[in-house]
């Protein structure tokens, strides 16, 4: 495949058809994230996309699975993300989901009549960014739209029978807005109701604003016992009935995993357990993005 720059999946694409309809990110100012400085955002043209899926289906004789990359597919024009869909599955009559990122201003940009049309069309999911209920935390983190923003977009695409899967970071808000940061982020998830959802936890990349902040001072990273204060404190106050929950992140430093809210009181066993014995965490050496 032809790929400019690097590119980003969601752990859960691994084994997915990776084809680029966007380059890089429409918002990338997030404070924390380090993903596609290289590039700036542009729609790819339309005839070199569905070049790359004809390329596709002469190498590969299976594919289940197909991600639209970077990190906002859905800025497209409808008309044009229709062609891509339709390509899809007519060149890969055997795929079985379509994904994609999404971000509050790329769904808000979408009425609900394309939202539903896409889905007729093969878009099953998409992948939006939470990253905290908190306003405080979100206005630090520069995420350009409050938590209620992101909330109704959330609700929005599942009421037009896309899926949604949504993640959030561990430690975004420091110390200082540990328990807001926990309390706000299980409220947000309780409103959306998503079909998934994605735990993190922060690290610090190197060319962000938050790394300078950290070495300057001026922002605190959780230890790992606040880090589990604030996961034990989120996790008591999801009620978001269905949603698959996946704390199994290379980020994380307990593994977390269950369905809500049926396994609830078992993940709050398993953070019982590591909060007495602090050896059951992934070394710091061992975590990744």
């Amino acid at each position: 495949m032809r790929y400019y720059g690097s590119v980003y999946r969601p752990p859960s694409e691994a084994r997915s058809l990776i084809v680029q309809v966007t380059y890089g990110c429409s918002h990338n100012t997030c404070a924390f994230c380090s993903m596609y400085k290289e590039k700036r955002f542009a729609v790819r043209p339309l005839e070199e996309v569905l070049e790359d899926f004809r390329m596709a289906r002469e190498v590969y004789r299976h594919i289940e699975k197909v991600f639209l990359a970077d990190g906002d597919a859905l800025v497209r024009r409808a008309s044009e993300l229709y062609v891509i869909l339709d390509t899809v599955r007519e060149l890969f009559p055997e795929c079985r989901q379509v994904t994609s990122y999404a971000s509050p201003s790329s769904i808000r940009v979408r009425t609900e009549e394309e939202l539903r049309t896409l889905r007729e069309k093969g878009l099953t999911m998409v992948y939006m960014g939470l990253e905290s209920g908190s306003d405080e935390v979100l206005t630090l983190m520069r995420k350009g739209h409050p938590a209620a923003e992101i909330i109704e977009m959330g609700q929005k695409v599942r009421q037009c029978g896309i899926a949604l899967s949504v993640t959030a970071i561990t430690g975004l808000g420091g110390p200082e807005l540990l328990e807001r940061h926990a309390l706000d982020t299980a409220k947000a998830f309780n409103a959306m109701n998503p079909e998934y959802i994605g735990m993190l936890t922060l690290m610090v990349e190197p060319e962000t604003p938050l790394y300078t902040w950290v070495r300057e001072g001026k922002f605190q990273l959780l230890t790992q016992p606040q880090v589990l204060e604030e996961t034990r404190l989120m996790v008591e106050n999801l009620d978001s009935p269905g949603s698959v929950f996946r704390m199994n992140h290379a980020s994380n430093y307990l593994v977390l995993r269950g369905t809500l809210n049926g396994d609830r009181d078992a993940m709050l066993r398993e953070i019982d357990r590591a909060e007495h014995d602090l050896s059951r965490l992934r070394p710091e050496s061992w975590r990744g993005l």
